[in-house]
């Protein structure tokens, strides 16, 4: 394959979610941008996943010329941080919640079980491309306890009910880190939201390079992803992600 030809299923793969979290998908938009190093590249890109804005980061800066080792490096060194600012949160025998699939959150954990914390996890499904199922198989390979939940039972999760323990604290990932607060996958801010009525603390988990100063359109998704043969006349909607004001994060932990 041609570079024309890799840069192209790069793009497809981003933008149809086969490459997914932010992170992987930075790296991934980079070494597209090697390729074909363009204007028109990085517009391209760009357009793949319009709600990255550490995609965008990434490409200013190689467009700006920072050498593509040094920005690669940076993701191994900025996750190695987290990692040891994570550690301290985790208690033995904590019941830790998380939501859709964070590449920050599950390097964090695993780092954290490999240093001998004993605790469990407890995600959703995340329909309807079922990201949890991702996250789920990664932490099980790595030896962690995993309980996973439908995404409407939120509520039982959180809280202890029909058997289940209350979970201890909320990690989540972000797309986006605002000045107001985060964009995340949908169903982060009712999460938050219930985290804060149940006074467990809620803590973002994700690489300072994921800051922006500009608005991030929030993304709105295929509705065959939802129902693929849905009756005429039922309306869909399937937005991708959601703000979530800072005043229901307990903390953003990043790098920095």
């Amino acid at each position: 394959m041609n570079k024309r030809g890799k840069f192209n299923k790069i793009v497809k793969d981003i933008k149809e979610i086969k490459i997914q979290g932010a992170r992987n998908i930075a790296k991934s938009a980079l070494k597209a941008y090697s390729l074909i190093p363009t204007k028109a590249s990085k517009k391209k890109l760009l357009s793949s996943r319009p709600t990255e804005p550490m995609m965008e980061n990434v490409l200013d800066m190689a467009e700006k010329g920072k050498p593509l080792t040094e920005i690669n490096n940076h993701f191994t060194e900025a996750q190695d941080k987290i990692n040891k600012k994570v550690l301290k949160l985790i208690k033995s025998g904590d019941v830790i919640f998380t939501h859709c699939h964070s590449t920050n959150v599950i390097g964090a954990l695993i780092y954290a079980k490999k240093k001998g914390k004993k605790f469990e996890v407890y995600n959703t499904e995340t329909r309807p491309l079922y990201q949890g199922r991702k996250t789920a198989k990664e932490l099980r390979k790595a030896g962690i306890k995993v309980t996973m939940f439908v995404d409407s039972a939120l509520g039982v999760a959180l809280s202890k009910e029909q058997g289940t323990k209350k979970a201890d604290k909320v990690f989540l990932g972000a797309d986006a880190l605002l000045k107001k607060g985060i964009i995340n996958k949908i169903g982060s801010e009712v999460i938050a939201k219930i985290a804060r009525s149940e006074k467990i603390p809620v803590y973002v988990i994700a690489d300072s390079w994921k800051f922006t100063k500009s608005k991030v359109p929030r993304e709105q998704r295929k509705l065959n992803e939802v129902w693929a043969k849905a009756p005429r006349g039922i309306k869909m909607k399937n937005p991708a992600f959601e703000f979530v004001k800072k005043k229901y994060v307990t903390r953003v932990i990043t790098e920095k």
